[in-house]
């Protein structure tokens, strides 16, 4: 499974959290091995006996299904990996949960299609506001939802025009990022 998926459905999980505000961090630092994906949101968190429920794939609180594998799935991908899952809650303040693994570890998945997963995010609930950061080492590309709306006044997001500049301006960033990131390599 490509880690975005992962990505989506804890960005999934904070939205069924009641979150107003969610940030979502990649940071692959090559020279220490190491990809962090972190989801933090201001949802209405979880208790320490929550938390440690959510590890149990037969555990949910979603009405839709009677499972919940995502975060399982998640902790033996990080294990797999050299990596580790951590979650940080408190009830009334929102969740932070961080992804970690080896970078170059033979069996971590790819980071997929991660333009596509951002614009599912983008558009899943327009009252949320979005902070997107990816770094590979130093370089960084940043996107955030609310400096998008400030910039469109009336338009809406999700305007044809609109979603097309967002997905070029994703996939350019993107690509940009490891561009820089190699460069820099290369010179070094």
């Amino acid at each position: 499974m490509e880690l975005s998926l992962h990505l989506l459905d804890m960005v999934q999980n904070s939205i069924e959290a009641g979150s107003s505000k969610i940030e979502i961090t990649i940071h692959e630092d090559l020279k220490a091995d190491v990809l962090v994906i972190e989801i933090s949101d201001n949802g209405r968190g979880m208790s320490e006996e929550q938390i440690a429920r959510v590890l149990d794939p037969f555990y949910t609180t979603r009405k839709t299904r009677h499972v919940g594998l995502g975060i399982p799935l998640l902790l033996e991908a990080c294990r797999r990996c050299d990596g580790n899952l951590e979650i940080r809650s408190k009830p009334g303040k929102g969740t932070t949960i961080q992804a970690t693994f080896r970078h170059s570890h033979i069996d971590r998945a790819p980071l997929g299609n991660i333009p596509s997963v951002l614009m599912t995010v983008l558009f899943a609930d327009n009252n949320i506001d979005w902070l997107y950061i990816h770094r590979v080492n130093q370089e960084e590309f940043r996107l955030e939802s609310s400096e998008i709306r400030k910039e469109l006044v009336d338009v809406p997001i999700t305007h044809p025009k609109v979603r097309k500049w967002l997905l070029d301006f994703l996939i350019k960033g993107e690509n940009g990022l490891f561009s820089k990131a190699a460069s820099v390599r290369a010179s070094a």
